[in-house]
């Protein structure tokens, strides 16, 4: 992977990973595109260069995570994201396996983009209207529906708040959980990936951190991926909730089923 390509995926990465249309579908998508999806870096490098886009949360939403005597904010968020640590550990190769599938992000894309059209409708009654306002087992819930995000093309962001939506949060604040939960779900992941993980690279398995280290444009893409995952994230960040207080969700419901279309299209005639 060269500079060039990283900096595309991690654009990508930014203006994906909390909009509600899938990071890791279109990842695959702009991966493939360009040749370099069956490469361990790059399956490495799409995981890792969510730090950048987690330093968004953190840089945007500071005042809510330095708020220390705050307790029960800390204790959601472990909470919620404990069903994503315990399945993701228990199926973590058949994750692995779904995510070389074009087919499966295609079909996940259409219906999640399907469901999308008709989420404001169908979770119109909204009870919970502040972040303390949500309970513990709201914020279970709310994890195991971030759970279905382990299918490439569902979208982590879309499964959490259409969570945060069924547990009657509004689409506002449940948008702004999601990014809180993407916070401790995604350093858990990156840390997973970099330090424990085993990746086969030319047939020796490697660590990701070794990876990454073991030459300088390996480390030097790695940075770059992630400022620029950052600087993306921060303005898709702001984007959304804009948009999403005037709109809803049915642009983004449109757009999924177009790209899931395009998808079954390229994969029935073998361009994918």
């Amino acid at each position: 992977m060269n500079i060039f390509q990283a900096i595309l995926l991690a654009i990508v990465e930014g203006i994906t990973e909390f909009l509600p249309i899938s990071s890791t579908g279109h990842m695959i998508i702009a991966s493939s595109a360009m040749g370099i999806h069956t490469g361990a870096f790059t399956k490495l490098f799409e995981v890792a260069i969510q730090l950048g886009a987690i330093l968004a949360v953190l840089v945007l939403y500071r005042k809510r995570f330095l708020q220390w005597t705050n307790y029960q904010f800390y204790l959601k968020l472990a909470v919620g994201v404990l069903p994503a640590l315990v399945l993701g550990f228990l199926f973590s190769d058949q994750i692995d396996a779904m995510l070389e599938s074009p087919f499966v992000v295609a079909l996940s894309l259409l219906l999640g983009g399907i469901f999308l059209l008709f989420i404001d409708s169908v979770f119109s009654h909204h009870t919970i209207h502040q972040e303390g306002e949500i309970g513990y087992k709201n914020a279970l819930i709310i994890g195991f529906w971030q759970t279905l995000a382990m299918i490439p093309g569902v979208s982590r962001s879309a499964a959490s708040i259409i969570g945060g939506m069924q547990q009657k949060l509004d689409r506002d604040l449940a948008a702004e959980f999601s990014f809180f939960l993407a916070v401790p779900t995604m350093a858990a992941a990156t840390l997973y990936s970099l330090f424990l993980k085993s990746w086969m690279v030319d047939g020796v398995e490697q660590k990701g951190f070794e990876i990454i280290t073991g030459t300088t444009n390996n480390t030097l893409v790695f940075l770059t991926g992630n400022v620029v995952a950052f600087i993306v994230a921060m303005l898709a960040i702001r984007f959304f909730i804009g948009y999403l207080q005037k709109h809803g969700f049915k642009l983004f419901g449109y757009y999924r089923i177009l790209v899931g279309v395009i998808l079954l299209i390229l994969i029935k005639a073998n361009k994918l």
